[in-house]
């Protein structure tokens, strides 16, 4: 959508084949991820409830309410839409991680509301810090053609102000886990991913 030429330094699918092509591509590309989560968790594992939930979690983040309504603003929208974009199209897809994990893994209904948070807020920390860090290295490079489309924080307040969010986006996230401190080492990992979220455009930024 934002015809970009290359992704991950490969050419992009539509630029060698076509928009109808990568359209359907696309298409082809999305039922696979229900297919397998459904064809590849044993009922002895996860119950078929907590399954279903998984499913229904998966295509409410990304469908019309979720990453479809954010890109749809991020293409319309005007220049106050940041935060709903940033909400839709990152924090939407860190909560369905987080809570479908949770799910997997047999969660309480008392902690899911926790992981929603814990993972909305991640996901949008992960953009933030991402586009700081792109900032920071455009500035370097002053290659105007390499401006980044789209809404976002740094666009919005700059850099500064991009990095004070962050900071407040990774203290959220962290305060959301401290009722799983009960649970030590298993827990490490979302604390770990929260600092790896913010680590590059801190280290980078001097903060």
């Amino acid at each position: 959508m934002d015809n970009d030429p290359f992704r991950r330094g490969q050419p992009s699918n539509h630029t060698i084949f076509g928009v109808d092509m990568a359209i359907l591509a696309g298409d082809a590309l999305f039922p696979l991820g229900f297919r397998h989560i459904v064809s590849h968790t044993s009922s002895d594992l996860v119950p078929e409830t907590q399954l279903l939930r998984v499913v229904a979690e998966i295509a409410r983040a990304v469908g019309s309410t979720g990453m479809a309504a954010g890109q749809f603003v991020d293409l319309e929208g005007g220049p106050n839409a940041v935060e709903f974009v940033q909400e839709k199209k990152y924090g939407e897809m860190g909560e369905c991680s987080a809570v479908c994990g949770g799910l997997l893994a047999g969660a309480t209904d008392d902690e899911i509301p926790r992981l929603r948070r814990y993972g909305r807020a991640v996901g949008v920390l992960y953009q933030v810090v991402n586009d700081v860090l792109e900032a920071k290295l455009k500035s370097e490079d002053k290659d105007e053609k390499k401006k980044k489309k789209g809404k976002s924080y740094v666009a919005k307040y700059g850099v500064e102000k991009a990095m004070e969010v962050a900071e407040d986006l990774k203290a959220q996230a962290k305060r959301e886990l401290d009722s799983f401190e009960k649970y030590g080492e298993r827990a490490e990992p979302l604390y770990s991913f929260v600092d790896y979220a913010a680590h590059r455009s801190f280290s980078i930024g001097g903060v």
